[in-house]
């Protein structure tokens, strides 16, 4: 698959140097999408952790060149699955990344982070204010910007005609795919995602919006599994549930933690080292977490198994119990939720 060298000599270079013809590929001058000689070009709007995280995975996959035939259509496996490769070029695979940032020192910051990859890593295009730009020159967007700049972003002059016929997949959380979709052209296929912090280490989860009908739904499902199923787990569900996958899968790692640290303060309070507790605690989370997802196990049963008549085990359940542990935790998410559903909608003065 051929690669196109955007290496930066100077900080004050032209950004719109970097970029070929929209969409062009280097050997046959075709349409860079549908070239057998070339995947498409993926663009990250506004590359954050997250845009980091998705650039960083999608980019690993690809260089680790092994074959994931087996993955369910419906989901990905973790940690974060080796995105398919083969001898023959895969239009469901980016071969062109860019990444558009606000400032420079950003700028800079991220052309190191990437150049660490080596390989396609030292080839992002990361550009500096010219989201139009670099929006002309992709097939596949993804919008990773501040939710409340989404309308800014994509009301820009020209912004319309850059988009037209593409794949836009936004990440914002709160911003609906009806909202979206009054901010760009009819032929733009609009989907929402919404992955989580563990991405960053290819153990993420990633929600995604049912795909509108199109002609172009098949390879759009298989664009967006390759992306996402490289940084961990993915699963496609109606985007009514999206505020409370918001709550549950990208809040979720934070209330983990809350859990996780009482774990090992309990483990440091009975006199253990606080790197072993937390070491201890983190382990042990991460082994009940892969019982459920791997072997299937219901966490009832997985509690049940550990419990015997008199133990230890049941003594401190019924200690979390007596906190309302189960209860506080079901309100967070529920609470998180009404929050997510906020954070989309206009400012209240």
């Amino acid at each position: 698959m051929p690669l196109v060298s955007t290496e930066f000599s100077s900080d004050d270079r032209d950004d719109s140097n970097f970029f070929l013809a929209p969409s062009t590929c280097i050997n046959c001058d075709q349409d860079s999408r549908w070239c057998s000689d070339m995947g498409y070009t993926l663009c990250v709007l506004g590359c954050g952790t997250m845009g980091v995280a998705i650039i960083s995975g999608v980019i690993t996959s690809l260089q680790s060149g092994l074959n994931t035939h087996e993955i369910p259509k419906w989901e990905s496996h973790t940690p974060g699955t080796c995105t398919p490769t083969a001898d023959s070029p895969d239009p469901s695979l980016p071969s062109i990344f860019s990444a558009t940032v606000t400032r420079k020192e950003s700028a800079q910051k991220l052309q190191h982070t990437f150049g660490l990859l080596g390989g396609l890593g030292s080839s992002v295009q990361v550009v500096t204010g010219k989201n139009l730009l670099a929006v002309q020159q992709a097939d596949v967007i993804i919008l990773c910007c501040k939710p409340h700049q989404a309308h800014v972003i994509l009301s820009q002059n020209g912004m319309q005609e850059a988009l037209a016929g593409k794949l836009l997949i936004s990440i914002l959380a709160g911003v609906t795919i009806l909202q979206l979709t009054g901010w760009v052209p009819p032929t733009t296929r609009v989907v929402r995602a919404m992955p989580n912090t563990p991405c960053r280490i290819r153990e993420g989860m990633t929600v995604v919006s049912n795909l509108p009908i199109s002609d172009e739904a098949e390879l759009d499902r298989s664009i967006i599994l390759n992306i996402f199923s490289s940084i961990g787990r993915c699963r496609f569900l109606e985007e009514k549930n999206f505020d409370a996958c918001t709550a549950l899968s990208g809040s979720g790692p934070a209330f983990a933690c809350i859990f996780l640290e009482a774990m090992a303060d309990g483990g440091v309070m009975m006199g253990l080292p606080r790197a072993e507790a937390l070491e201890l605690a983190a382990q042990t989370l991460q082994g009940a977490a892969r019982m459920v997802l791997q072997a299937g196990a219901h966490p009832a049963q997985i509690k049940d198994s550990v419990t015997t008549p008199g133990g230890c085990t049941i003594a401190g359940l019924l200690a979390m119990e007596d906190g309302k542990v189960r209860s506080t935790i079901a309100r967070a998410i529920q609470v998180a939720t009404e929050r997510a559903s906020e954070l989309g909608q206009p400012a209240k003065i």
